[in-house]
């Protein structure tokens, strides 16, 4: 199974949390978190009865927890199951101090999907993730924990919940910071880069990064980091509204809150990536807790209301 997460909103996703809310249903989910096994198998690896197998396999794939399908057996058909998701993020962490808006904070290692090419890599605060240059480490569990992520091209998928979805608000504006750079084996203040983002698959707009910084260390990089690597970024403010997408105030696009469908999708989902194609392949470096200038991971600030 691909490694995907499930992003939880405490509050919309109530369904969910009582569906993990069950000892019997976490030890399910992990026995098929790496493979399909059917409900037989379950029932014995778990010592539990197939009926109260199959009611709590029914409970998680009522919340989305879990798909079955029908193979042959012995003696029959054999109904398999397999897990979804192989993490979830609970979150809570919002700031309500307006009634018309709300703020969620992701952690750069929490992506749901990615294509990535050397030179690329991750590491939290205390330590590289897995081996450098290698696709494979954004595979690795402990991805959750970056504080800094880089890829000589290609992208990232993030999905934010939508707290503008069940309400079926309105939402008038959309601010998206991260704090970015260039990437280059080594650092170069002068090597530019094209970094695009693109909501709900939509291609908002393009930055171009001027280089990738190792003049000083960064204000929040950990001292065992290397004095040779990317140590900071430039916190970029994007900005989508009934006018268009800015930049630092800047308007780059003409996509506008409403080609974004945001009331149609249980989840709003962010991508961050550097084209092949385009004129500035310079790759890219983004910017978490405990690493740059910044103290922070990939904010969204959704505004509700006509």
């Amino acid at each position: 199974m691909d490694n995907k997460t499930l992003v939880i909103d405490a509050e919309q996703d109530i369904h969910i949390l009582k569906g993990l809310s069950s000892e019997i249903r976490v030890k399910i989910l992990q026995l098929i978190s790496d493979e399909t096994v059917s409900i037989n198998e379950i029932s014995e690896k778990l010592s539990l009865p197939q009926s109260t197998v199959t009611t709590n396999i029914q409970i998680l794939e009522e919340c989305g927890l879990v798909k079955t399908e029908s193979a042959k057996g012995i003696k029959g058909s054999k109904k398999m199951c397999s897990a979804v998701f192989s993490s979830f993020l609970v979150n809570i962490r919002k700031d309500r101090s307006s009634s018309d808006s709300v703020s969620i904070e992701m952690p750069v290692g929490l992506f749901f999907d990615y294509q990535v090419s050397a030179p690329c890599g991750m590491c939290s605060s205390t330590r590289t993730i897995g081996f450098l240059d290698s696709p494979e480490a954004f595979l690795m569990p402990e991805r959750v924990s970056a504080g800094l992520l880089w890829m000589g091209k290609g992208f990232v998928k993030y999905k934010f919940p939508n707290n503008a979805y069940n309400a079926q608000i309105p939402v008038s504006k959309i601010e998206l910071s991260m704090e970015l750079s260039s990437e280059v084996p080594g650092t170069n203040p002068d090597w530019k880069s094209d970094i695009f983002v693109k909501i709900n698959g939509k291609k908002i707009g393009t930055w171009t990064s001027p280089g990738d910084f190792g003049d000083k260390r960064g204000k929040f990089t950990p001292d065992w980091w290397k004095n040779k690597g990317s140590q900071y970024g430039i916190l970029t403010a994007w900005e989508v509204n009934s006018k268009g997408t800015f930049i630092e105030k800047e308007k780059v696009s003409d996509v506008k809150i409403n080609d974004l469908t945001i009331n149609m999708h249980h989840s709003i989902e962010i991508t961050i990536g550097v084209d092949e194609k385009s004129k500035n392949v310079g790759g890219i470096n983004i910017f978490g807790k405990g690493f740059g200038n910044y103290d922070q991971d990939i904010c969204l600030k959704m505004y509700f209301g006509e």
